[in-house]
């Protein structure tokens, strides 16, 4: 099965090329590497000549993760697609062969969650010496991997208000309504740096309070959609409150703001899915 490992970057010329040889690394054969350059304007576009063996896409004007990601969809005749942020790379040079094994015997798995670690781990935590499968409900977006057909079937990444945050979500509780599974691949470790380079916290939590609630209105049945959105509402505005990093109390009033212009727009969007399917979703959380 062909795949193409796609990495979006913008103004992260510093810490992209560790993704671009993790992905070169991978001992999978079948594979294309795509970099979409969203208008960087440090020396991004100068990689092009260290890695001529990657696919460039440089665009002019900012277009943002979701366009990148439906560009990979269809950017080459291929049966899956790898995601993999700038600031990511694999553990092991054959994630992907082993990943695409296990997809290969399971037909009904729509895609596959990385193990993901990151500087916000305990620095005791335990690391897997062998890789287990476990069912789950969500894949983290810096390290998963689609079956093309299926993410394609469930209508690909759909665009919210915000430029960041639930994308995952909203696609795979579509998968799951479509009757495919989401895995976990325990073990296949996928580190990301999460860098600060070229990233407005303030801007970032903004957007993702948002698009959890618009998240929420676009797919829970009627019968669970108030109680959750209430349940949303109090829960960012609670984290916002006593998170200690940064000062987020109003950005998360300014992300509130933003989903009742959502509300009161032309694009809701409202396609809640099934009852059984919002059910084994939440059954995870």
């Amino acid at each position: 099965m062909k795949i193409i490992i796609g990495i979006t970057s913008k103004n992260r010329v510093s810490v992209l090329p560790k993704a671009i040889e993790s992905a070169t690394a991978q001992t999978y054969a079948d594979k294309v590497i795509v970099v979409f350059d969203d208008a960087s304007t440090d020396g991004t576009p100068l990689l092009q000549k260290e890695y001529p063996a990657v696919h460039w896409i440089v665009s002019a004007i900012p277009r943002g993760l979701m366009y990148a990601r439906n560009l990979f969809l269809d950017f080459e005749k291929a049966e899956l697609f790898c995601s993999l942020d700038d600031d990511a790379w694999f553990l092991s040079n054959q994630s992907l062969e082993v990943a695409i094994a296990y997809l290969a015997q399971n037909p009904s798995v729509g895609a596959i969650a990385f193990d993901i670690l990151s500087p916000d781990d305990h620095p005791d935590k335990k690391r897997d010496a062998t890789v287990s499968y476990h069912e789950t409900n969500l894949y983290i977006g810096c390290g998963h991997i689609l079956r093309i057909d299926c993410a394609k079937q469930a209508g690909g990444y759909l665009k919210s208000p915000g430029f960041y945050g639930s994308e995952e979500k909203d696609l795979c509780i579509r998968l799951i309504d479509q009757g495919y599974s989401i895995v976990k691949a325990q073990g296949l470790y996928v580190w990301h740096d999460k860098t600060t380079v070229s990233r407005d916290i303030g801007k970032q939590h903004r957007s993702g309070v948002c698009n959890d609630l618009v998240f929420t209105y676009r797919r829970a049945p009627w019968m669970f959609l108030l109680p959750v959105l209430a349940y949303k509402f109090l829960s960012h505005f609670r984290f916002s409150l006593f998170y200690k990093k940064a000062k987020l109390i109003r950005p998360c009033l300014q992300g509130f703001f933003d989903f009742i212009k959502f509300l009161f727009s032309s694009n809701k969007q409202r396609q809640p899915v099934s009852a059984a399917a919002y059910k084994k979703f939440m059954q995870f959380n």
